[in-house]
């Protein structure tokens, strides 16, 4: 797997660390940890990422409504992390969400989904932005 620049966004200081430890160790380099909506939305334009992981539930924010930001800007490959898939599939059915608590191997995979599908996602932004 090719090392791509992530965006971890996540407000709990010890999961974000343990997300970059993991991320790190599979050869990622973590660009920076966003704890809140707004620095999401300024570290994706500063940082302009390759990969986005972002937590749902945000203590200051929504993940989801930050993404919405971002994407407004231009399409950023993301998945969204969350204790409750079928709330988040609620309200974005197209989603992909890496459910909580994972282990390294169910974030591999996630990361690998989201690559394997970028051309797709790509395609779906560029007509829900051009409808």
């Amino acid at each position: 797997m090719t090392a791509l620049r992530v965006l971890i966004v996540e407000d709990d200081a010890m999961i974000g660390e343990l997300l970059a430890e993991m991320l790190e160790e599979m050869g990622h380099v973590v660009c920076s940890v966003a704890v809140t909506q707004a620095e999401a939305v300024k570290a994706a334009a500063r940082d302009k990422p390759d990969l986005m992981m972002v937590d749902v539930a945000l203590g200051q924010g929504s993940g989801i409504v930050a993404m919405d930001e971002i994407l407004r800007a231009g399409f950023v490959l993301h998945f969204f992390t969350s204790g409750n898939v079928a709330k988040v599939l609620a309200h974005r059915p197209d989603a992909a969400v890496l459910e909580k608590p994972f282990q390294e191997k169910q974030l591999k995979c996630a990361i690998e989904r989201a690559l394997e599908t970028a051309d797709a996602q790509r395609i779906a932004y560029s007509r829900k932005m051009h409808s």
